[in-house]
């Protein structure tokens, strides 16, 4: 059975809890997720450890938001743990994320757009113009013609993203819920259905996994739902 198109966010508190997670959702996604934090407080031993035996495909997503040239050697110091995904944020520009494309040649960059905690009021305050779904645009086709050929985007801009970037890049949606669960601090979100429905290829999703009694029966359970839209 094919492992369904989902990112588990691996937010463990410590080293082994993320392995533990990583080892029973891996028979039924495709990806696991490692954030930052956990990034920082273990570095490069923690791709390994949740890469395990399976060699399930790792999403590292640290974000990377700097000057080109520092962007560029940081992508290339992470480039040799062989993350099959690399987050930059858009809002670096594209000599940036060109950067990091270049130094990461075998590794997809996918460049984050609007991040999916941030509503309409809080874009004003910071100076993006317009709706969500202008400025989620607007860095996506930035982020494309610079050479990133993943975007993430909350579900809410995915379809309209699809149509701004076409067929060929993958695009990755947190803000994911299953259909009665905590939205959390998510401000802009939907059911793994919907955003797959919408176009999205990748779908983000952590604490209504890993926050169950039993992870791998989550899993399992997302995985069979989204079997069954399909």
């Amino acid at each position: 059975m094919t492992p369904a198109p989902i990112a588990v966010a691996l937010d463990a508190p410590d080293l082994e809890t993320a392995a533990r997670w990583a080892s029973l959702v891996t028979p039924h996604v495709s990806t696991v997720k490692v954030g930052l934090e956990l990034y920082l407080r273990y570095g490069p031993d923690v791709i390994a450890s949740v890469r395990g035996a399976s060699g399930v495909r790792v999403f590292l997503d640290l974000k990377l938001h700097d000057i080109p040239n520092t962007v560029s050697g940081a992508a290339r110091a992470v480039a040799r743990l062989r993350p099959a995904i690399l987050t930059v944020h858009a809002g670096g520009g594209p000599a940036m994320i060109r950067a990091a494309v270049e130094a990461a040649p075998h590794t997809a960059i996918a460049a984050v757009t609007v991040l999916t905690s941030l509503d309409e009021a809080d874009m004003e305050r910071i100076g993006l113009r317009g709706p969500a779904s202008d400025a989620v645009r607007r860095l996506a086709a930035l982020s494309v013609e610079a050479g990133a050929t993943a975007l993430v985007c909350s579900p809410h801009e995915v379809s309209a993203v699809r149509r701004e970037v076409g067929d060929g890049i993958t695009l990755i949606t947190p803000g994911v819920r299953p259909a009665g669960a905590d939205v959390q601090d998510q401000a802009r979100v939907a059911t793994p259905e919907q955003a797959l429905a919408d176009g999205a290829d990748l779908l983000v999703i952590g604490r209504p996994i890993t926050g169950s009694p039993d992870p791998g029966a989550a899993a399992a359970a997302i995985a069979a739902s989204l079997r069954r839209a399909s």
